[in-house]
């Protein structure tokens, strides 16, 4: 398997395997609510359309990024998450970064959506699915954000070789500056960040599936995918 890095902006093309990476916090905040029981997640791509969509549909929740926002269920934080109740809801996301990266890819074969928590699952994918290549999207900071190519470069060596060691790649995203942001923001009182959100970021597997995005009814829509 031939890995490629590339940040959203950069990608020459539809790849045939797309692997998109959003440690902090879009991916992170998916895989807990699949964890906590949600059906599905519609990708918006801007935040009126998500709103739109939960008007149309009763009972959907939409989440963003940023500080909260009128109309909106979540902020993106997974540990804010924790107290919302999502079982067998749809979710609309919408984020400035991982969510992007999504719907830029929407066409390939095989559209993965990862970070750390759901990072060996994803792997496990790719083992069984043998590409030739895979083109992994860091979302964050135009394509430079090392919490989501630490984590993207994780996954490629355990798509080849089981049991590559975590804390390498955990402490490069414990130290990057999508972490120190977050860390700032929780210093500074921001709301729609918790002082929990870096260490759920960072908790290797802990979900037993994978995200895959594909187009369903004119929309991209992420199910998880046990594997």
């Amino acid at each position: 398997m031939l890995p490629t890095f590339a940040g959203t902006a950069d990608l020459p093309g539809t790849p045939a395997v797309a692997v998109v990476v959003d440690v902090m916090r879009a991916f992170t905040v998916a895989a807990g609510a699949f964890a906590q029981g949600a059906e599905k997640i519609v990708l918006a791509e801007s935040r009126d359309e998500a709103l739109q969509l939960k008007d149309r549909h009763p009972g959907w929740l939409a989440f963003q990024d940023g500080p909260p926002l009128p109309g909106f269920d979540l902020a993106n934080s997974p540990a804010q998450l924790r107290s919302l109740d999502v079982r067998g809801r749809t979710v609309v996301q919408k984020t400035t970064a991982g969510t992007v990266g999504a719907l830029a890819v929407a066409d390939a074969e095989l559209v993965l959506c990862a970070s750390f928590v759901v990072a060996e699952s994803t792997a496990r994918v790719l083992r069984r699915r043998r590409p030739q290549e895979v083109t992994f999207v860091i979302t964050g900071e135009d394509g430079r954000a090392d919490e989501d190519l630490a984590c993207a470069q994780y996954i490629a060596g355990a798509a080849v070789a089981p049991g590559v060691e975590a804390g390498p790649f955990l402490e490069r995203a414990r130290n990057s500056n999508g972490a120190a942001r977050l860390a700032d923001g929780v210093r500074r009182g921001y709301r729609g960040v918790h002082p929990d959100d870096v260490e759920l970021c960072l908790e290797v597997d802990a979900y037993p599936f994978a995200m895959v995005a594909a187009r369903e009814d004119g929309h991209v829509v992420v199910r998880p995918v046990r594997a």
